[in-house]
């Protein structure tokens, strides 16, 4: 009888749990699909706004600077203000500026509206995995956060096959003003439901003062650093796949804009569906038995992507393409479900968000010079070899995970008061 007691207390506490996680996840669906619906519009901001292969690359650098930039203010800010205002506050404004893009009059108006997105979604995302984390127990964690970041893979296969397909019938300014206007529609119940959102469950969580102190804090975690490298370098060969995908296997297999567009975003995507889900699973099972391992899920991810890259680039035919793009999806959702969650285990509770931003800084400012780069190189070096230079980048940073974890362990040494489940235990 206790035991069904305490049973069916933990699911009357999970579940307006999920209820938070499926609202997030509309949110976070609608942040994706504004983002990356412009990679897939290419040809026709050539043709319409005289855009060469530079400017479209920096289409992206200049969102994730700015992003990277905006995201660690919004971390330090989620930690001491009111989250959900955040959240439903960015969702407004990105829309807004969705909006504008359909308006845009010349590429250098664009790029400018790509900052403002970058500065809007910035302030959503550290405070919406940091309510996450908060509402749901620790030993589902990773199954909540990965739950959560398959928005960003619906969200891109969404967006990029949508921005296709309406580039193809001319009326890719029309699919900015249909996805801004979805989401001020949405803001609405949005708000109204995060209203109701259930109150932390880790006692340890509360609001901290406005100093600086907090980084201090993050940056003297040795293990946190760690991630702060590796995750830089994982975004980086993923935005240089969200970036030119579509453009490369177009020139390469002679697709159609749709075509190319639905072929790079859907079997990445859809495997990576998959990776989240089972890594999620895995990690919580692993941080269970040790305290490291969400971070034998990292080291496993960044060991089976690399080979994924090089294939991408290597294949000489649209199937065998294909099976890399999955193969690399489904390694890849392994460390984007658990990069925060393993995070969390080494950092206190009221630095959550803070702790989201940081990754997200350094992760932005890296990974903006990939578009960028390859756009700027792939005539020279081509693109294939560039995601062979990518793939070894991932190798030396699984090296990083590996030596980390063999030279700072036991892994709750590391942690300070009020982390993780695992950490402060």
């Amino acid at each position: 009888m206790v035991e069904d007691s305490a049973s069916t207390a933990s699911k009357s506490r999970l579940a307006p749990a999920i209820g938070l996680v499926v609202a997030m996840w509309i949110a976070y669906f609608l942040n994706y699909c504004d983002r990356q619906a412009v990679f897939s519009m290419y040809p026709a901001l050539r043709r319409d706004l005289g855009m060469n292969d530079q400017q479209l690359g920096m289409t992206g650098a200049i969102f994730l600077w700015v992003y990277g930039i905006g995201s660690l203010v919004a971390g330090w800010a989620a930690d001491r203000w009111c989250r959900r205002r955040m959240v439903v506050g960015s969702l407004a404004i990105w829309s807004l500026v969705t909006l504008a893009t359909g308006a845009a009059a010349s590429g250098t108006m664009l790029l400018g509206l790509r900052g403002l997105m970058g500065i809007s979604e910035a302030l959503f995302m550290p405070a919406a995995i940091a309510m996450t984390a908060s509402a749901v127990p620790a030993k589902y964690r990773s199954r909540a956060i990965a739950s959560l970041t398959t928005a960003q893979i619906v969200g891109s296969v969404a967006g990029s096959w949508f921005g296709g397909w309406m580039t193809e019938q001319g009326q890719w300014r029309l699919a900015f003003y249909v996805m801004g206007l979805a989401g001020l529609l949405y803001a609405i119940p949005y708000h109204l439901v995060l209203g109701r959102a259930p109150t932390p469950t880790d006692p340890t969580e509360k609001k901290t003062s406005w100093s600086l102190a907090s980084f201090q804090q993050l940056l003297s975690t040795r293990i946190y650093c760690m991630l702060c490298i590796i995750f830089p370098i994982f975004v980086f060969g993923l935005w240089m796949l969200y970036g030119w995908t579509p453009s490369f296997l177009q020139q390469k297999f002679q697709l159609s804009t749709a075509k190319a567009a639905w072929e790079a975003s859907f079997w990445m995507q859809a495997a990576t569906l998959i990776g989240l889900f089972s890594g999620g699973w895995i990690a919580d099972r692993l941080a269970q038995v040790t305290p490291q391992g969400r971070f034998w899920v990292l080291l496993a991810s960044l060991l089976l992507c690399a080979p994924c890259l090089h294939g991408i680039g290597s294949s000489e035919t649209l199937t065998a393409t294909q099976m890399h793009l999955a193969g690399f999806g489904l390694f890849s959702g392994l460390l984007a479900g658990n990069i925060f969650p393993a995070a969390f285990e080494v950092v206190s509770a009221e630095n959550r968000a803070l702790a989201v931003g940081l990754l997200n800084f350094f992760g932005a400012l890296l990974s903006g010079f990939a578009p960028w780069s390859v756009g700027l190189y792939k005539q020279t070096l081509g693109i294939p070899r560039l995601l062979d230079l990518a793939a070894l980048a991932y190798l030396l940073a699984a090296a990083l995970i590996l030596w980390t974890m063999l030279r700072w362990t036991p892994l709750t040494t590391e942690a300070p008061s009020g982390a993780g489940s695992k950490a402060s235990g």
